[in-house]
């Protein structure tokens, strides 16, 4: 496998809003529009100086990229649409880079959005096989269904496999939620703001044991746009003050483990997690313990638990000893999901890993405002779709005395 792939960076990012679906003013080409330009005007260049597209979304009709991207301009450039279940966003911002590590254009834009309908995830087509199948089907094998929808079913079950194994308890998926939604206090885009107390979280309506409803992550609608470009671009147009790298990037699909080790933590995409993070920190040659800020999909409050194990950050059943030290939120060893995560800032599938570039991007540039991270160089983002695909990524600060 050759070795001589370009750098790439971000250099320009923006975003919508998240809000509950049928509450958004306008239609996916009026979100793509702002979040394209808020990036365009962060980036301070134009769509003209953009060489290929990648949009990703899971709800809506074939072409819809092209739809909502003529909103910024028609510029005959290739437009290619991305669908990857909850990690279609960072799939597209994965195929960006790889165009340009591969040199085969210097700009490339990357968007996400969703138009969404409320209630939980449901399959479109029923008269041919689901993607799903494999999972739900192993899933039921190991815990009958209980008249839950699917993914709290499944997601809820990793939590009492782990509670049962590791001696985790309900109150430190609790505590995950709690402080994703007191960090989206300070999050301008996020869906929710309010503050709930640790009782507030445990005593929602529960979903799933050990899940209460906010604990899980809501439908959205939104919209985000990441401009990537290559060293050379970013010399030409005196970007480096707002560069972030993004130095290393895993995309990996399920693994015979997912399935054969008869495990709901294997289910819910743990393998997928670990060899992404693992191929992704060692492309950028930063260990996990460099990190300083981590934005991880939170779809419900046990996968941040078990991702913590995955990504390292804990060893294999110790990630609620995190939780019990409150190591992941500000004064801790790790600012994890400053923006409110999934949980609070809500979740457009095709937005979400958008979303998670643009945090990670302020927060490296030092303008994420009064949810900032003291200090922060490293950070690594974390999204995953089951069916499945996990994607890795992982950022550097800019460089302005280059």
């Amino acid at each position: 496998m050759t070795t001589n792939r370009q750098r790439t960076f971000v250099v320009g990012v923006g975003m919508t809003r998240f809000a509950k679906p049928g509450t958004k003013e306008g239609d996916y080409p009026d979100w793509v529009r702002e979040a394209g330009e808020a990036a365009l005007h962060d980036a301070r260049i134009r769509y003209a100086d953009v060489e290929q597209a990648f949009a990703g979304y899971c709800y809506g009709d074939s072409t819809s990229g092209q739809r909502a991207l003529y909103e910024l301009g028609m510029t005959g450039i290739p437009v290619i649409n991305v669908n990857n279940n909850c990690s279609t966003g960072s799939s597209a911002l994965y195929l960006a880079r790889q165009a340009i590590r591969g040199g085969m254009v210097d700009c490339a834009l990357a968007v996400g959005f969703e138009r969404m309908r409320r209630g939980s995830l449901t399959l479109n087509w029923e008269d041919r096989a689901s993607p799903m199948d494999r999972l739900l089907s192993t899933m039921h094998q190991l815990r009958p269904a209980e008249g839950v929808p699917p993914m709290p079913h499944i997601f809820g079950n990793a939590g009492l496999e782990h509670m049962q194994r590791y001696g985790s308890q309900p109150h430190h998926f609790a505590w995950i939620a709690h402080k994703n939604h007191q960090h989206s206090v300070d999050n301008p885009y996020a869906q929710f703001r309010d503050r709930y107390t640790l009782d507030d979280i445990q005593a929602s309506a529960t979903i799933h044991p050990p899940l209460t409803k906010l604990q899980c992550s809501p439908t959205s609608d939104g919209a985000g746009a990441a401009l990537l470009a290559s060293e050379r671009f970013v010399d030409e147009h005196d970007l480096w003050d707002r560069a972030v790298e993004l130095a290393g990037q895993a995309l990996v699909t399920d693994l015979p483990s997912t399935f054969d080790e008869r495990s709901s933590i294997k289910l819910i995409g743990f393998d997928l997690t670990r060899q992404a993070a693992t191929h992704a920190l060692d492309e950028a040659q930063v260990g996990v313990d460099d990190l300083d800020v981590i934005e991880l999909h939170d779809c419900f409050s046990v996968n941040e638990v078990i991702t913590y194990e995955a990504l390292g950050l804990a060893a294999d059943g110790e990630g609620h000893l995190l939780v019990d030290d409150e190591a992941t939120t500000y004064g801790g060893k790790v600012v994890v999901n400053p923006s409110g995560g999934l949980i609070s800032k809500g979740h457009p599938l095709g937005a979400t890993g958008i979303a998670q570039c643009a945090e990670l991007t302020w927060q490296l540039r030092g303008e994420a405002g009064n949810r900032q991270v003291k200090g922060a160089r490293t950070a690594l983002q974390h999204n995953i779709g089951l069916g499945g695909a996990a994607v890795v990524g992982v950022y550097r600060a800019p460089t302005p005395s280059r």
